[in-house]
């Protein structure tokens, strides 16, 4: 365990899950390691690892995986959140929260979840406000200035970052797995963190435009050879000597005889009758 743990810290601090805010909430105190001279708050990661357990841990003991909703309504969630429920069966919510989804059970889409994930307090509070309306723990990714009011779980990381938020997910997602025993602990899960990053949709098409340029410049790089050697055939000039030097000779000679003959003839014939 000691090494796994070493190994996702290695992996936080790539992600840059350790930068907070300047601004620190008095209830996240506890979790800032120290302040850099800029007044960024550090997180501890350690303790960062141990919610992520912990979280993991309150997730599995919901027997049934759609009782559980994953909500983010950060552009840069959204993907994580999804492939998040894709791997572990849980029903996820991206995009923005349906007032009244949690409280008002005329709508057609009200739900009776037993556990709640959100990605950030502040920007799904409503979601937050509902749960706790409705009695059900909620498990949290808060950065330093972050509100903790009902919020049961909080795992401390930076929550802004699209990198961040999607490492903290695939270890969730991760240990869920483990915990499950659909995972052996000693095989490494197979599925990279950099499927759980937000992509931007411009850059997407960006890239596939680029592809389809690349892909034209060969083909027509691999035509261009062929083109110059049927240029540059040199049957070409023989061919046309021969049909100039024999249209020359004979073909041009006698009709233009011919055409002279007839020509005087109507001329005289034309005079005569004036």
């Amino acid at each position: 365990m000691s090494l796994t743990k070493e190994e996702d810290v290695q992996k936080m601090l790539v992600c840059k899950t350790h930068l907070g805010t300047r601004n620190c909430n008095h209830q996240m105190k506890r979790y800032v390691f120290r302040r850099t001279a800029d007044g960024i708050h550090i997180i501890h990661l350690g303790k960062t690892w141990e919610k992520v357990m912990v979280a993991a841990r309150a997730i599995v003991t919901i027997e049934n995986p759609m009782d559980v909703i994953v909500a983010s309504q950060r552009p840069y969630g959204s993907r994580a959140v999804l492939k998040f429920s894709q791997y572990t069966g849980t029903h996820p919510m991206a995009g923005r929260w349906m007032p009244g989804t949690l409280t008002n059970q005329i709508t057609t889409k009200f739900l009776e979840p037993r556990l709640m994930i959100v990605t950030d307090p502040r920007t799904d509070s409503q979601a937050v406000k509902e749960a706790s309306y409705a009695s059900i723990p909620v498990v949290a990714l808060v950065d330093t200035d972050s509100p903790l009011q009902n919020i049961d779980i909080a795992i401390p990381a930076n929550n802004k970052g699209k990198e961040s938020i999607a490492l903290l997910y695939w270890l969730l997602a991760r240990e869920v797995l483990y915990l499950r025993g659909t995972l052996s602990r000693g095989m490494e899960w197979e599925v990279m963190v950099d499927s759980f990053f937000w992509r931007d949709p411009e850059e997407i098409m960006r890239q596939d435009e680029e592809q389809q340029e690349e892909f034209q410049g060969e083909t027509w790089a691999a035509q261009k050879p062929a083109q110059q050697d049927d240029w540059n055939a040199p049957a070409a000039t023989e061919s046309w000597a021969d049909a100039s030097a024999g249209a020359g000779d004979g073909s041009w000679d006698a009709p233009g005889a011919a055409a002279g003959e007839d020509w005087a003839a109507p001329a005289a014939g034309q005079g005569q009758q004036w």
